[in-house]
Parts: structure tokens; C-alpha cells; sequence
């Protein structure tokens, strides 16, 4: 059983850091892209950030400059540094990791179950 857990979210203020954790654990899998998304109250899910297996990295418009995906492939997990946070940047963030199941070869999304972000003004 696959479990996808984020951490690190929390209350900032307008021009603060915060850093999001993303772990992925359970079955023997290999794990492939890995991303970042965030939804903000009446609005749609959009990615924010996402890096490839072999590191390759691509941001949303909106943050490039101020955060940084970043992965550790021995733990299985994904990280967000976000700095200089805007109160646009508020809302529930959620990880999304592709993984291929080693025995079936066979690849699948999951999804964490979410951790807020909110940056007041």
C-alpha cells in the first residue's frame, strides 16, 4: 500500500519562507516525476512545480524566482522551498508522485492529501 504525506505547511507572513515535504512509502516502487500543485479557495487546482526522475525541474510563471522543487530519491521524497511568499500564494498545496511499481512495471499517480499554506498580507 502506497502512502503519498505532505508536511510543512502553515501561517506566514507576506514576504516569509516555508518549506513542504513530500514522502512517498509502502510498496517497492521507483519513483519518476514528482510535482507540486496548490488550489486557492474558488479556484482550480493548478501545478506549481514538477521534477523529473533525472532532475529536470519546471515552475508555473507565477513563482518562478521565488521557489524551488528540489528531490532526495534515497527517501522517496520531494521538497518546495518557497520564498519571498505573496498572499496569492495562499492555499492547500498537494503532492502528486508518478511511480512505477517495480514487479508490475506498471506506473501510477498519487496524491497527498494536502497541506495548507496561507500568507497573510
Amino acid at each position: 500500500q502506497v502512502q503519498v504525506v505532505e508536511s510543512g505547511g502553515g501561517l506566514v507572513q507576506a514576504g516569509g519562507s516555508l518549506r513542504l515535504s513530500c514522502a512517498a512509502s509502502g510498496s517497492s516502487f521507483s519513483a519518476k516525476a514528482m510535482s507540486w500543485y496548490r488550489q486557492a479557495p474558488g479556484k482550480q487546482r493548478e501545478l506549481v512545480a514538477i521534477i523529473g526522475e533525472s532532475g529536470s525541474t519546471n515552475y508555473v510563471d507565477s513563482v518562478k524566482g521565488r521557489f524551488t522543487i528540489s528531490r532526495d530519491n534515497a527517501k522517496n521524497t520531494v521538497y518546495l522551498q518557497m520564498n519571498s511568499l505573496k498572499p496569492e500564494d495562499t492555499g492547500v498545496y498537494y503532492c502528486k508522485a508518478e511511480l512505477m511499481m517495480v514487479v508490475t512495471r506498471r506506473t501510477f499517480q498519487y496524491w497527498g492529501q494536502g497541506t495548507q499554506v496561507t500568507v497573510s498580507s
